[in-house]
């Protein structure tokens, strides 16, 4: 008797059944081991169900969908590349190819290398009757303003100014000069909870008289897209949430969607490895995408030192290629429904509204500025995310774990993102100290080569962090032959790699033998072996999870006064 594939049914498992099997696949591993915490105090399960989801969010589930949904400013993702020029004339051709080239809304930067006269004005004022735009301006005595003084048909202007205090234009009904522009704090190192708390607490500033549906005409939110793809998703979506229960604060039950203006972070972003960047840029656009972000910009690979037309091109391809060929687009609120990624919106939901009213608490925005307690707790996430980085906890691919050891650093910086707190600096400081002082470093490595090769490659990779590829011994398989060869080693700074045994039986005997100015360091943790060794001449140990950046400074500081 045949069976027909439409009639089998598969059983349903319980999320306790699952959690028993999990941990039998953990062969001892603790459960809790499956949880990761977040930047934003939340906790990740490792499963998430239907029911996880009603427990967490109940009668509430719906609701938040709708909103989510109503609440799209646009149909789809609007592209917004920056046009980049060092002269007006490569400037306009740069905007030019940009708008033929797929670009749908004109992000300029007014600090350029070229003046903003009348002729130049003028000319883009012709541009911006015709095409939707984005300004980054400074403050109102900016000379990229004058452009619309140049401009006759106002109705016709659309677009955003980004600006530290709004800008005021008579006149220009839908340009919007009101923004809560969270990238500023998102490069301090807020996390995403902090951002929307942030976006609510100048937005309750920016009202002052009170006149809700007026501001929200004028107002919008500028954010910045990080690699954490599924936080940033719920991000976005969270704040579509959380406007809405701003707006019902105020007596508006239906407000009108505010956009969602949006960027790639360059928070992750490093002078090393950077085509990585470009991954990085891709995955932070996908998730703006599905987030329900109405403008994008994604910033070229090299925008750190000085992008060229083809990084340019790339950046603006990245995201077309997103938009028009994934096909999320035509899917109306794609995350919707997902168990993850509805209860994630749901906590930032909660915690962020929870920070926006202690900021109100205590006199709002401003007040909550000056009396430093924004500026702290900023500064502890950061150092957060620093400290998970420099300790491998957290990936920054080609700078922290899988490095390039003969990447160079260019030599041109771009000032005008030269003041961020990327995570990847250190490790770049690192790179020109090290090429400065140029160590002579080795592994010894004892034993066959399947003993030592596991900790050999990992101090190797550890250097290559630094731009150094440290030689290798080779196999040595005596006490005396590991002896004689780092008598007659010509380095600075040796450091053993062998099994947990050998390494235990070889380091007494070489720190009896060392010469004088060379440093040697052990692979590995030895907690018995430790206070004996340190006192006997060893330098240190290098191990998984330490702070990579603190050894590495600490090895060149005693090969630079062994040298000496």
């Amino acid at each position: 008797m045949s069976i027909k594939m439409k009639d089998i049914q598969f059983q349903t498992a319980s999320y306790e059944q699952w959690k028993e099997e999990a941990i039998k696949a953990l062969k001892g591993k603790p459960f809790e081991s499956l949880f990761t915490k977040l930047a934003e105090d939340v906790t990740l399960s490792p499963l998430y169900t239907q029911e996880t989801l009603v427990d967490k969010i109940g009668d509430e589930l719906e609701k938040q969908i709708a909103t989510i949904r109503s609440l799209k400013s646009s149909e789809g993702l609007q592209a917004a590349q920056q046009i980049y020029g060092d002269t007006s004339e490569q400037f306009f051709s740069n905007l030019e190819d940009s708008i033929e080239r797929g670009n749908n809304c004109l992000t300029i930067d007014a600090r350029t290398n070229f003046e903003w006269n009348d002729t130049n004005l003028e000319k883009l004022a012709t541009y911006l009757v015709q095409n939707p735009f984005k300004f980054i301006i400074q403050n109102k005595n900016d000379s990229l303003l004058q452009v619309f003084n140049k401009i006759e048909n106002k109705e016709k202007v659309q677009g955003f100014i980004i600006s530290e205090s709004p800008i005021e234009l008579d006149g220009f009904e839908n340009v919007r000069t009101v923004s809560a522009n969270t990238v500023t704090y998102h490069y301090e190192g807020a996390n995403a909870v902090q951002e929307l708390a942030i976006a609510l607490a100048i937005a309750a500033k920016e009202i002052k008289d009170g006149d809700f549906e007026q501001f929200s005409k004028n107002f919008f939110v500028n954010f910045a897209i990080d690699t954490q793809f599924f936080a940033e998703v719920a991000k976005l979506r969270a704040f579509k949430v959380l406007w809405k229960a701003f707006a019902a604060a105020y007596g508006v039950n239906n407000p009108v969607a505010i956009p969602v203006v949006a960027e790639n972070s360059l928070r992750s972003y490093s002078k090393l490895d950077v085509y990585v960047n470009l991954l990085r840029a891709g995955n932070e656009a996908f998730s703006g995408l599905i987030g329900g972000a109405d403008f994008f910009t994604v910033h070229p690979h090299d925008v750190l030192s000085k992008p060229t037309d083809k990084s340019i091109r790339i950046a603006r391809n990245v995201l077309l290629v997103i938009k028009e060929e994934s096909q999320v687009e035509n899917v109306l609120d794609p995350a919707g429904g997902s168990y993850f990624l509805e209860t994630l919106t749901a906590e930032f939901v909660e915690k962020a509204w929870a920070l926006f009213l202690e900021i109100q608490e205590n006199g709002g925005f401003d007040a909550y500025v000056e009396s430093g307690k924004l500026q702290e707790s900023l500064e502890k996430v950061y150092n957060d995310r620093l400290k998970a980085v420099q300790t491998r906890k957290q990936s920054l691919i080609g700078t922290n774990i899988y490095a390039n050891p003969v990447d160079e650093l260019p030599a041109e910086t771009n000032a005008a993102f030269a003041s961020i707190k990327r995570l990847a600096i250190p490790f770049e400081q690192l790179r020109e100290k090290y090429s400065a002082t140029q160590p002579k470093i080795a592994i010894l490595t004892f034993g066959k080569l399947k003993d030592f090769k596991p900790r050999a490659d990992f101090v190797s990779g550890f250097f290559a962090t630094a731009g150094v590829s440290p030689e290798q011994s080779g196999e040595i398989l005596t006490v005396d032959a590991a002896k004689e060869w780092l008598q007659n080693a010509n380095y600075d700074y040796v450091i053993v790699a062998a099994k947990d045994e050998d390494t235990k039986e070889l380091v007494p005997t070489l720190l009896s033998v060392k010469p004088e100015n060379l440093i040697l360091d052990a692979a590995g943790k030895y907690k018995d072996e430790e206070s004996a060794w340190l006192e006997n001449g060893l330098n240190g140990f290098i191990f998984a999870g330490q702070n990579i950046v603190k050894k590495l400074n600490e090895v060149l500081e005693s090969v630079k006064g062994a040298q000496q």
